[in-house]
């Protein structure tokens, strides 16, 4: 089942060959990584902190992504406890702000490393995933959409000049990122494409604008459905979104980065309820947010991964991260031209 689902899933583009061979991918991949990191600290007023691989499981701080996941978890000698590779650090940043004397305005980012061993494979989805994971505190009138959108700008705009740098130095390469982003909620997207599937619809909104950011993720919409899933207990429903961009060569649409503004007291508890799992609220994360104890914070995730396979051009997640693949997709994408690392 696990081969054919892997055919399914993949997309092969018709004479499709990579504009960098292996070693001066590796090269362009050092650039951008580099590049985008300086450009998304100075603009978001960022420094970088160190992260955790794992996690306590029975600290509550590790993410929980749609609830059915299981984590990578084992045992650990000295302190007799479970811990558990994280999927995200969604959690641990709001504490680490905190931990390390952050002030409003002020925020960090670090380099996440995850292993995610139930995610479907196809060409932007690995078991690896590698992420750029951002915090930064704000005031409680900035908890808004404007405060969010001007962040999901400044996003775009390290990415846009990540993207000039890169085609300054390869000539291969030519530039891709639309700088203006089209904002557009969940629901005014269903409304828009009311015959399409969540992911069909952002292939049409992205195919039109080039950059969109669609908000409000993980709420109810009129059909019933969530636009998609999202866990209860760290972004507020009301003030996050996903960033889109248009994948030429795969002809979709490219999510590189989901974010939001965090929940606060009654927002978490609105959200856990809403997503029948009001129990975590006695967890310690949860219980120290309750109590006020933790700062208001905005924050994300942003694929290395996905970056670079979207500036390089590449067809392919697995063409710029060494990760695990059935052996009928490695197969599969070598005799179309993908070469897998």
């Amino acid at each position: 089942m696990g081969d054919t689902m892997s055919i399914e899933h993949c997309i092969l583009p018709e004479h499709y060959r990579s504009l960098l061979n292996q070693k001066e991918t590796q090269m362009a991949i050092k650039l951008v990584k580099d590049t985008f990191e300086r450009k998304l600290a100075d603009n978001l007023r960022l420094i970088r902190v160190s992260a955790p691989l794992f996690v306590e499981a029975a600290s509550g701080l590790n993410d929980n992504l749609n609830g059915v996941e299981r984590p990578v978890h084992f045992d650990v000698k000295e302190t007799q406890t479970e811990a558990e590779i994280v999927h995200s650090l969604a959690k641990w940043k709001r504490l680490a702000l905190k931990q390390y004397d952050f002030g409003p305005g002020e925020g960090l980012y670090t380099d996440m490393n995850a292993i995610r061993r139930d995610e479907d494979l196809d060409n932007l989805h690995s078991i690896y995933v590698d992420q750029w994971d951002w915090e930064k505190i704000i005031l409680r009138p900035q908890r808004t959409l404007e405060q969010l959108e001007e962040t999901v700008r400044l996003i775009v705009r390290s990415l846009k000049e990540t993207d000039e740098v890169l085609c300054a130095n390869v000539p291969q390469i030519t530039p891709i990122i639309e700088e203006k982003v089209k904002f557009i909620t969940a629901q005014e997207l269903l409304d828009r494409y009311p015959s399409l599937t969540a992911k069909q619809r952002e292939d049409a909104v992205t195919k039109e604008y080039g950059t969109v950011f669609i908000e409000q993720i993980g709420g109810q919409l009129s059909n019933g459905q969530p636009h998609d899933g999202r866990a209860p207990d760290y972004d507020d429903w009301k003030l996050n979104g996903d960033l889109l961009i248009w994948d030429a060569v795969l002809n979709r649409a490219m999510e590189i980065s989901s974010m939001g503004i965090r929940v606060d007291e009654a927002s978490m508890i609105d959200q856990l309820n809403k997503a029948g799992c009001p129990e975590r609220s006695v967890l310690p994360f949860h219980r120290a947010l309750l109590a006020g104890d933790l700062p208001l914070t905005m924050g994300g995730g942003i694929g290395q991964s996905r970056i670079c396979m979207l500036l390089l051009h590449k067809a392919h997640i697995g063409e710029v991260q060494a990760s695990l693949w059935p052996p009928i997709m490695r197969k599969l994408c070598h005799d179309n031209g993908i070469e897998l690392l």
